[in-house]
């Protein structure tokens, strides 16, 4: 029984902060399929039910093994290279460079390099420029090995009308004049990327320009639309919202920019969350300090030995150190039993002299 393909009539549009997006997320958990007639992605998701992955991979692997190619993954050495590439080339701090390196060396390099960057600044803006270019070369030398007649949507100055049209006549011999002439521009254009400039781009001549913010461009989304899409890969679609190349990480960890943002703020709010216990700590200990210094004071003493001096009970040595040790247990007691030997003896002998002189006076 023969299978019946619906023919494109022009290169397919694809999108290539899409495509790159998957490359990054590829690993040894996760597969994503492209499939050669549309354009769309296909993201094995190992959540879903196991009767739709079943139906998936009859799809994918029995049924149509020719119409998708899987989405290569990005070996450890690759990802090695990508970030020594830059360190060597982008980075000239020598301080920073070497920090760069180590971390490339040690465990978790990838997660621990990108949280460095994106912690600096100065380096963010570099590696983001270097990694679309580096990913731009690697994906489509992947796409002309694959033999795929294919046009970056991203790359079109064409208006959101005239895309969603040749969207929509993809396999229609017969279309509007428009989309004719659209269809000539997009031949054109798909030479380009099998050309060795593509693979090679010369790099820009002349005075490099002054480092400036640069504004990303807002991009210009278009409706998806796929029109061939068997009913067992609906649900597996992968159609993320990327509305900036910055916004893709280089991460097969963190989905978002956000979340790796996220994960460096984390352990700074627990840093200063230990931080805040600690002063508050030193609050509660200034504060016990406060009350010993009103306990034990010099003004607190004065007051102490002139009450018995003037007329406590029991005017003699025996009486003042019965009233005396009732003072200090009532201190001890505000004070959670703090004790105070040295002061103590310090104040029997004040009250002793005291009441020796008062006797004294008295004969």
């Amino acid at each position: 029984m023969s299978k019946q393909v619906t023919q494109a009539q022009n290169p397919i549009l694809l999108r290539f902060h899409r495509l790159m997006d998957a490359f990054a997320k590829s690993d040894d958990e996760r597969d994503f399929y492209l499939d050669r007639m549309e354009g769309f992605i296909v993201y094995v998701d190992l959540d879903k039910g196991e009767p739709e992955l079943e139906e998936l991979e009859k799809e994918l692997l029995v049924d149509h093994p020719e119409r998708y190619c899987l989405i290569p993954k990005m070996t450890f050495y690759e990802t090695k290279k990508f970030m020594e590439g830059f360190v060597n080339e982008k980075v000239y701090d020598i301080d920073t460079k070497e920090k760069l390196l180590d971390i490339i060396q040690a465990k978790e390099a990838r997660e621990n390099f990108l949280e460095f960057i994106y912690d600096h600044l100065t380096e963010l803006e570099k590696w983001q420029q270097f990694y679309q270019e580096r990913s731009r070369i690697r994906i489509i030398e992947w796409l002309r090995n694959q033999k795929i007649q294919f046009v970056f949507e991203e790359d079109l100055d064409f208006t959101k009308n005239i895309l969603e049209k040749i969207k929509r006549h993809l396999f229609d011999a017969k279309v509007p004049k428009d989309v004719a002439a659209a269809r000539e521009t997009l031949q054109m254009k798909a030479k380009t990327y099998y050309s060795n400039e593509a693979l090679n781009p010369r790099p820009k001549r002349g005075r490099p320009p002054k480092q400036v913010v640069k504004a990303e461009p807002e991009m210009q989304v278009t409706v998806d639309m796929y029109t061939t899409v068997p009913s067992p890969v609906k649900g597996f679609l992968y159609l993320p919202d990327i509305s900036s190349p910055s916004a893709i990480t280089f991460s097969s960890r963190f989905k978002s920019k956000a979340e790796l943002l996220g994960s460096p703020r984390a352990k700074i709010d627990t840093k200063l969350q230990a931080l805040s216990e600690r002063l508050e700590s030193l609050r509660h200990l200034s504060g016990r300090l406060m009350d010993i210094h009103e306990i034990t004071g010099s003004e607190r003493e004065d007051r102490l030995i002139r009450s018995i001096s003037q007329g406590a009970p029991g005017s003699g040595a025996e009486g003042t150190t019965e009233v005396l040790s009732k003072e200090m247990e009532i201190s001890k007691k505000k004070l959670g039993a703090v004790e105070f030997p040295k002061k103590e003896d310090e104040l029997k002998k004040k009250i002793k002299m005291v009441s020796h002189i008062s006797k004294k006076t008295e004969k």
